[in-house]
């Protein structure tokens, strides 16, 4: 199936259109929430503090994934949506009076985070319920592309929306995008896998098995986990820092985070053609140059190379996330994606606060060059441990297949 006919295809351009819009309002809300707080005097550790509370609802991830395999995908997915609307609105209020404590910011970025952690598990997975397998990869690409392409104008537009109107319309934006998502993904027809399911606990119990089964989900579980923290850092509190600390403007750091979505935009198109023999080395290898931006800083570079390390970074985050979910929908029953989907992020999701607040501290004390090269030293490191996993499970499959033939030979 070819691209054209994966857009005009009713059953998934509803949730192609939902996933360019939202992705812009990320980029929104990114841009929004941190120089928001900076032009209104906030100190690093509070904006690390607030970026932390924003991820701490991780453990949801388990809860968004249960739901995403026992109700409707799309249901779930549009009231994660209205959550998020109501969220931002009332952010961009605190934004606009300037004189909102910390506190509650704090509280509304848990909500925040709340609504996004119920939405990861179940994005991923609806796919598989909307194409039969053939076409899954294809799809998997295109949602990638329209993801990056949102992104890549949400982070582009918000840059200047924040320089030229103020954080708070970039946040009531952010809002607005979440609202339209909602609706078009109400639009899409998504069966309900199972009429009796067992209890929650049960449910989790099951995805926890199919996810110790697979030791390739272990090794790219970790790498993720890695790149999301040196993602997370970068974007929340690194990356703007730095770009402040060195007399460069929102807008500035706007166009170098599009420079990402453009490379993902260009890493899902190459993911449509390209079908690795190893997909998980593949991976995890790739997943190395989500730190790329980083060293840059570290050097206190110029911003076009860091423009360069975020393209990079947006190729191969983008290349990966696609031969990553196409693989898992063909290995894991479609009954329980979500379930599988959201063990295998959730570490990544549940150690980003305390990469956050480590991070805050280390930028106000060492400078947001040296905490970017303490990020990258962190990924490198897991990129060899996840390497040795994936090493380590290949030689224990051999064994496996070597010790059945040589039980099939003896009978």
């Amino acid at each position: 199936m070819t691209t054209l006919d994966l857009l005009s295809n009713r059953a998934v351009a509803p949730l192609l259109a939902a996933r360019v819009i939202s992705s812009a309002g990320v980029g929104f809300g990114q841009v929004a929430f941190v120089w928001g707080m900076r032009a209104n005097g906030y100190s690093a550790g509070a904006i690390s503090l607030v970026a932390a509370c924003k991820a701490v609802p991780a453990l949801l991830i388990l809860a968004g994934g249960v739901l995403g395999d026992r109700f409707r995908r799309h249901h779930v997915l549009a009231a994660a949506e209205l959550g998020a609307t109501v969220t931002w609105l009332a952010i961009g209020a605190c934004l606009l009076d300037g004189r909102a404590p910390a506190a509650l910011l704090c509280v509304l970025a848990l909500f925040s985070g709340t609504a996004y952690f119920i939405f990861m598990p179940t994005v991923r997975a609806i796919v598989a319920d909307l194409l039969p397998g053939e076409q899954r990869h294809a799809a998997n690409a295109l949602v990638g592309q329209t993801e990056a392409v949102g992104a890549l104008v949400g982070l582009a537009a918000a840059g200047v929306v924040v320089s030229e109107l103020g954080a708070p319309s970039a946040a009531f934006l952010k809002a607005v995008m979440c609202a339209v998502s909602a609706v078009l993904l109400l639009r899409l027809s998504v069966p309900r896998h199972r009429t009796r399911p067992p209890g929650p606990i049960s449910d989790l119990a099951a995805s926890w098995r199919l996810f110790a089964a697979h030791p390739w989900l272990w090794a790219i579980t970790l790498q993720f986990t890695s790149a999301v923290i040196a993602t997370a850092t970068l974007a929340e509190i690194i990356g703007p820092l730095f770009m402040s600390e060195h007399g460069r403007t929102a807008t500035t750091w706007g166009v170098i985070g599009a420079c990402e979505a453009f490379g993902a935009l260009a890493g899902a198109v190459l993911a449509v053609r390209w079908t690795p023999r190893h997909p998980a080395l593949v991976a995890v290898v790739l997943l190395l140059l989500a730190a790329a931006p980083l060293p840059v800083i570290g050097a206190a570079g110029p911003s076009v190379l860091i423009a360069a390390g975020m393209f990079a970074s947006g190729v191969a985050k983008a290349v990966c996330l696609v031969l990553w979910i196409t693989r898992l929908q063909k290995t894991i029953p479609v009954e329980t994606l979500a379930g599988v989907n959201s063990w295998s992020i959730l570490p990544a999701y549940a150690l980003a606060p305390v990469g956050l607040l480590l991070v805050g501290p280390l930028t106000e004390v060492k400078g947001p060059g040296n905490a970017a090269l303490v990020v990258t030293l962190s990924v490198l490191v897991s990129t060899m441990a996840a390497l040795a996993l994936l090493l380590l499970g290949a030689r224990a499959s051999r064994r496996r297949k070597e010790g059945t033939a040589e039980l099939l030979t003896a009978s």
